[in-house]
This record gives C-alpha cells, structure tokens and sequence, in this order.
C-alpha cells in the first residue's frame, strides 16, 4: 500500500483529513486527492440510507476507477425532533444548489416550535477505508452531541452551515465559535481518524 486517495470535494474535509492522515504520510504512504487523478466527470450517486451506506459507495465508485485504497466519508446533522433529519440529505436538503444560508433558515424555520431538550443534536461523520485488491473495508464512525440555536453564530463556515446553529454540550458553545483547543477535543472526524489511522497501519 503506497497510496490513498481521499474521496471528497469539500477542502475542509480534505484539509481536516490530511491532517489525520500525517501518520501514515509519515510511513511513507502518499495522501491523494481527487485533483491528483484522473476520474472524469463522473460522481457516485449517493442513494444510501445511512451515512455508511455512502461512505461504502463514495469509496468503492472511486477504487474502481483508480484502483487505489481509497478513504471516504460521508455524515452530517441528525435532529431526532425531525425524525432524524436531515441526516444522509444534509447537504441536498433543499437541493444541491442551496446555500449555507438557506440552509441555515429552513433547520431554524422547522424548529420554530420546538423548544428545550426538544432541540438535540448530533453532528454524525462516518469514515470509510476501501482497498480494492484486498476488498478489505473498515468502519469508523463518531459523533458530537449538542442542541440546534434559536439564532446562527455570528461566524458561519463555508461548506459547513449547520455548524453556525450547532451548540456542542461540552462547551455550550457554538460550534464555530469554538477555540482550536475545543474544537480538537470535539472533532468527530479527527476522533475517528485517529481510530482508523490505527487500522490502517495494521493493515501495511
């Protein structure tokens, strides 16, 4: 295993990825992305129920066409008040062509009644590792609990709006308003990364 590729065209999933993957870099391993090979045009159709069911299809459509490991991920807000919503449909909720905006108005506008304990949260993320000459595929998922605000953030991330109404128990703070420091106790993804990573590493 001399290459990984990470299957993602969000750069602040790619950035927090590398930076979970510096292990293996380390071991000799080159960290891909998907401007580094050739694909096409062509993306998966993400028709999963559950964030590990398109974690498995991003990262299989992928290795078939590279031939290469590859590591996905996919995840997103759960709010039990809304039966779970929007969960796999985070980022099409509304559509692909919404924005972090409108994103933001519609969760608070279908919460305008709920009130209290009502209002929890999880922010979910599931990593999927795939190697195609092996067929091995390893799991990690993790969570961060929290509640929906009744106003966003005054910070708003690109590419990650549910962020700027998401309060993290931990600190009762806004997520995007965490300090570096809360935000590496916090990070779901780093989390499991860093279980993953392990894995991995058994693997080589």
């Amino acid at each position: 295993m001399k290459k990984i590729l990470i299957a993602s065209t969000n750069p602040g999933k790619i950035t927090e990825i590398k930076i979970g993957l510096q292990k293996l870099e380390k071991l000799g391993i080159k960290i891909l992305t998907l401007n580094d090979v050739r694909v096409g045009e062509n993306q998966p159709e993400e028709t999963g129920k559950t964030f590990q069911e398109n974690a498995f299809i991003k990262a299989k459509f992928y290795a078939d066409l590279i031939h290469l490991p590859v590591l996905s991920d996919d995840g997103g807000l759960i709010i039990p008040y809304l039966n779970n919503e929007p969960g796999v449909k985070s980022r099409r909720w509304l559509g692909y062509d919404a924005d972090d905006e409108e994103l933001i108005k519609f969760t608070l506008s279908n919460l305008r009644t709920c009130t209290g304990p009502k209002r929890t949260a999880y922010l979910e993320t599931c990593l999927c590792f795939y190697d195609p000459q092996t067929n091995k595929v390893i799991y990690e998922t993790e969570k961060i609990s929290g509640r929906i605000s009744t106003i966003p953030s005054t910070i708003i991330i690109p590419g990650y709006p549910y962020r700027a109404i998401f309060i993290v128990d931990k600190f009762n703070k806004y997520y995007d308003e965490l300090t570096g420091e809360e935000h590496q106790q916090v990070n779901h993804r780093l989390i499991a990364l860093k279980r993953l990573t392990k894995k991995i590493e058994d693997l080589i």
